[in-house]
């Protein structure tokens, strides 16, 4: 005989699927707080005029100096989303252009390694451990910096990355060469609502004009932030349980395509990279994953974080801010097909992890040294030198 659910069992039942539907109704509320914030920073821009604009990125004139500017700046806001996402806003308000703002993508993707690097310090006093999380922590540093070996001096050479978004943009609609003035889609009506009020009650204060831009560039940057923290931390509630799921059932059974498309569905669930990335640092410490199916996790999280920059792209006027969106996710697509299929070069970032943990395990000053080294002391001399 079969039992009613009891009373209490129900309402319990019908109060979780409530709040499943709230967080999914907070993010999406979020998620056009993030476009507004996006709009707003790009309408601060503007504000500032094209000499401003020339002073304030004179010392970021090349191409490499963009690279380490995008590594400081992602270390700073411990968030590669947040810095790309700036970044498509400052393309799509014409305050920068798509050869200096590749490279500054490229140094957001090294930037953001910084994260669970520093969640492997937690297991620093046990050494074994220790030495399994920092070599799982930083194979996707060397991959990441690897990559950028290889593409970084094709882009400068070819500049094939931002040719091929370039194409790859105009097939999904957007023009670099139309001359006349397309309709806005009903999501950009929707985000600049309210951005027009922050800066009507702005303008009714009578301040400068260079202040409003910096007011409205101000209030830009915090709702990226905000807006990101809080789907980030949202979207972990409501994915938690599955994200578990999906990956023991794919990596109990080993890597490949499998393991990529996790990282990657996960990534675009959380918002975050950092979050998928740090997740398996423990796995990897307790001797529970190997670095070998491990990896390709790391690799589907660096696709899934570029959801965020064509995200925001949507709310950019011009069609360069699609275009570095899709460069970001062509850049991370085109590291897999190079490093992944081939089982000798795939070793290579693992091989450079596990002597890098070897010599962290015996000497600890050695982590300091290289967190410290390569993502503050190296960028900020090459910023130096290259000024």
């Amino acid at each position: 005989m079969v039992w009613p659910a009891a009373e209490g069992e129900v309402s319990i039942g019908f109060r979780d699927r409530g709040t499943k539907w709230a967080q999914a109704a907070l993010v999406l509320l979020l998620l056009y707080v993030f476009l507004v914030g996006v709009k707003a920073l790009e309408s601060g821009i503007k504000a500032f005029g094209a000499d401003f604009t020339d002073r304030l990125f004179q010392e970021v004139s090349h191409p490499i100096a963009g690279l380490f500017v995008g590594i400081l700046a992602t270390v700073l806001v411990q968030s590669s989303s947040v810095t790309t996402s700036t970044i498509v806003g400052l393309v799509g308000s014409g305050m920068l252009t798509v050869p200096l703002a590749v490279p500054m993508v490229m140094g957001a993707n090294i930037g953001t390694t910084v994260t669970n690097t520093l969640a492997s310090l937690g297991f620093l006093r046990r050494s074994q451990e220790f030495r399994r999380a920092f070599a799982g922590a930083t194979m996707h540093d060397f991959f990441n910096l690897l990559a950028v070996l290889v593409f970084l001096p094709l882009e400068l050479t070819t500049h094939f990355l931002s040719r091929s978004a370039t194409v790859l943009a105009g097939l999904l609609g957007a023009s670099t060469t139309l001359q006349f003035e397309k309709p806005d889609s009903p999501i950009k009506t929707a985000v600049k609502a309210p951005v027009k009020l922050i800066d009507a009650a702005l303008q009714s204060t009578g301040a400068h004009q260079a202040l409003l831009g910096t007011l409205l560039l101000i209030i830009g940057i915090a709702l990226i932030f905000v807006a990101l923290a809080f789907i980030t931390r949202t979207m972990k509630q409501l994915m938690a349980g599955r994200i578990e799921r999906s990956m023991n059932a794919v990596l109990s059974r080993g890597a490949g395509v499998p393991a990529i498309m996790v990282g990657l569905v996960m990534t675009v669930a959380v918002q975050s990279s950092s979050i998928t990335t740090s997740l398996l640092v423990p796995m990897i410490a307790a001797g529970v994953l190997t670095l070998e199916n491990g990896f390709p996790v790391t690799l589907g999280a660096n696709v899934g974080t570029t959801a965020t920059a064509l995200l925001a792209a949507l709310a950019a006027d011009r069609p360069e801010g699609l275009i570095i969106a899709l460069v970001h996710t062509l850049f991370n697509v085109g590291g897999i097909l190079v490093f992944y299929p081939v089982r000798a070069i795939r070793e290579i970032p693992l091989w450079l992890a596990r002597k890098l943990a070897a010599v962290a395990e015996i000497r600890k000053s050695a982590v300091l040294v290289y967190v410290v080294g390569v993502f503050v002391v190296l960028p900020l001399m090459g910023l130096l030198l290259l000024d």
